[in-house]
């Protein structure tokens, strides 16, 4: 009976190791959550403060100095987000790889990152072209569509639940799509909400 139950811890561990040489597992639950906090401040700011209206697909009834203007501003303003969830996520993650004795950056967080990246610099070139074309209102849809797919591939790296924050982001995306006049809601919705959910249901199932 021992040796049975030797075999099976032996045989745990040797998964257990696997599993760390081909996954990320350092993500964390409170990087999630500081990220969707980021994202309903932006979503606020660009609402009242930028005035942005999604539905909007401007041509000649703007003036092109004041879309130009009001669309930097927005670019800006994302990537500030971007940044600060990045920022966090790095602070997070990394700490929380210093407590399991592993290092943050590693060929299994490289992989994560290259194949995050590949569906996202696609999405942000088709969706910066649309900028410039004056499609404003497939803004929203888009980003929420290639980081759902982005974060759909990059589950095979590590958490399988991020497969299911992916798969909401895509679906919000595709129904922003047809209600393009509340893109700025879905939006809210899957950056903000849905990651502050995900961030607290990560950190009581695998940091708790």
């Amino acid at each position: 009976m021992k040796q049975q139950q030797d075999y099976i811890r032996d045989i745990s561990e040797i998964r257990s190791m696997m599993e760390k040489s081909t996954k990320f597992l350092s993500l964390s639950g409170w990087a999630g959550i500081m990220a969707g906090i980021y994202a309903l401040i932006g979503a606020y700011i660009a609402y009242k403060v930028l005035y942005f209206n999604p539905d909007e697909i401007i041509y000649s009834s703007v003036s092109q100095r004041h879309y130009t203007g009001g669309i930097v501003k927005l670019v800006l303003l994302a990537l500030s987000v971007l940044v600060l969830a990045v920022g966090t996520a790095v602070f997070f993650s990394s700490r929380r790889a210093a407590k399991r004795n592993e290092k943050f950056w590693n060929a299994t967080s490289r992989r994560l990152l290259v194949n995050m990246g590949v569906p996202l610099v696609i999405g942000g070139i088709l969706i910066l072209i649309l900028i410039s074309k004056g499609f404003v209102g497939l803004v929203a849809p888009l980003t929420l569509i290639f980081y759902g797919l982005s974060l759909f591939i990059a589950s095979r790296y590590t958490f399988e639940d991020v497969k299911i924050l992916g798969l909401i982001q895509v679906v919000l995306g595709l129904i922003s799509s047809y209600y393009i006049g509340y893109g700025l809601l879905f939006w809210a919705l899957g950056f903000g909400v849905a990651h502050i959910a995900y961030g607290i249901y990560i950190h009581f199932k695998y940091e708790r």
